[in-house]
């Protein structure tokens, strides 16, 4: 690889990281994250809830919005949309970020590993 490009790909990398933007994930590393959320969660379509709520079709999804599931009070006014960023910072501190919700995990401290997870539910549709 030449210099030129090189640099310009460290430049990129630096922009992104320096902005937030999480590397894009891995759909497959994501199904095996997500094994950790099967205890409270399912992922077909059509599935029941659990302690959680189904969460096929999360990624665009407005929050509190699952039928039959009985959301918090924050959940329900909290107005989140569930895109990429929003999951992102949901997922490293559920409880942080939304106070007072319901989910009691403690979240996922690698940014790799949420992107991966994110990756994961953005193929359910």
């Amino acid at each position: 690889m030449n210099t030129a490009k090189l640099l310009a790909m460290s430049i990129v990398a630096s922009i992104c990281l320096s902005s937030g933007i999480a590397a894009a994930g891995d759909a497959a590393k994501g199904a095996k994250i997500f094994k950790k959320c099967k205890s409270c969660h399912t992922a077909d379509e059509g599935g029941k809830n659990k302690s959680g709520p189904n969460l096929f079709g999360v990624v665009g999804r407005a929050a509190a919005s699952v039928e039959g599931y009985k959301y918090s009070k924050a959940m329900k006014a909290s107005g989140l949309t569930w895109d990429a960023a929003t999951l992102n910072s949901f997922l490293k501190k559920p409880r942080k970020f939304v106070k007072k919700t319901k989910m009691s995990f403690a979240g996922i401290k690698k940014e790799k590993q949420r992107a991966d997870l994110i990756a994961y539910l953005e193929t359910m549709k």
